[in-house]
């Protein structure tokens, strides 16, 4: 399994901008789909963005509406890192982050179609 380790969490103002990562080690699948979920407090954890592997040498991105225009999920694949550049942060945004990783290429949604899950990292959005 993919080893996952996300950072960049915090404490920030509404409005404010921040950027996680997760750097990815023991690859087993070449160019690997990856994801961001969290999971806000006493609630179920949930799919924020994801970010495909190279399909005829372009990359495609999926979003949960909430986040559609404020948040951009990106990779360099020379540092085995995914990120997750947040704009515009709410009080909504609060969450624990999770980075995700599948034995695809292909996005996903779902939960259960990935394999290979971070620690998170926590972000709170307060002022």
């Amino acid at each position: 399994q993919v080893q996952l380790l996300e950072s960049g969490g915090g404490l920030v103002q509404p409005g404010d901008s921040l950027t996680l990562s997760c750097v990815l080690s023991e690859l087993t699948f070449v160019d690997p789909a990856l994801a961001w979920f969290r999971q806000p407090p006493g609630k179920e954890r949930e799919f924020v963005a994801a970010i495909s592997g190279a399909i005829w040498r372009s990359y495609t991105t999926d979003y949960e509406d909430p986040v559609k225009g404020r948040f951009t999920i990106s990779r360099d694949n020379a540092k085995n890192t995914v990120y997750l550049r947040m704009n515009s942060l709410k009080p909504e945004d609060t969450a624990v982050y999770y980075c995700a990783g599948r034995q695809s290429r292909a996005t996903s949604m779902r939960q259960s179609d990935y394999d290979s899950w971070g620690q998170g990292t926590q972000v709170t959005v307060s002022s």
